[in-house]
């Protein structure tokens, strides 16, 4: 691992993990936070790569945004956590951006699962999903229901951008 993307790992790290207190504490990222991680990450990827790497640090901005909005055009998800995954983006090569998106929803959906166990909501949580694909149409869940409420996506950010990053400097996988 080179001295730059360590920087930048820890760099990253630390700007989500300030994303999370703020989400746990104040149910909001600010926006101050995510212009800072964005210069940060794109001045890195420009620094390390020239043009090239500024393409790149844009690239991953634009994947991160463009594959959480809709989730937040449909509700499923506030625009902080939007921005946040354009911030982690910009840090990262398109492809380790992508992976970052894939694992912070599949942590967000793991999440999800273990609050409503937890809550235990599982089975009326199931029985909703069970009418909807009977109904062909989405059901939102009732006002008493733990899958309606919102819950601080930001701590499956972190953890899917842990994954990425892991794989991008430790392990070296998924190609590129």
């Amino acid at each position: 691992m080179s001295m730059e993307q360590l920087v930048a790992t820890v760099l990253l790290i630390g700007l989500l993990g300030v994303a999370v207190v703020s989400d746990l504490r104040r149910h909001r990222i600010p926006n101050l936070l995510i212009l800072v991680g964005l210069a940060l990450g794109l001045a890195g990827q420009t620094y390390s790569g020239g043009v090239s790497g500024m393409g790149d640090g844009l690239m991953g901005l634009l994947i991160g945004f463009a594959l959480f909005l809709p989730m937040y055009a449909l509700g499923g998800m506030a625009a902080g956590d939007v921005k946040l995954m354009a911030m982690v983006g910009s840090f990262l090569p398109p492809h380790y951006a992508l992976w970052a998106v894939f694992f912070s929803l599949l942590w967000g959906g793991l999440c999800g699962f273990l609050i409503v166990l937890v809550r235990g909501q599982l089975l009326q949580t199931l029985g909703r999903y069970r009418l909807m694909l009977r109904a062909r149409a989405y059901m939102a869940p009732n006002s008493e229901e733990v899958a309606g409420k919102p819950f601080p996506y930001s701590v499956a950010i972190l953890l899917g951008t842990l994954n990425s990053v892991y794989w991008q400097l430790v392990a070296g996988g998924f190609g590129g």
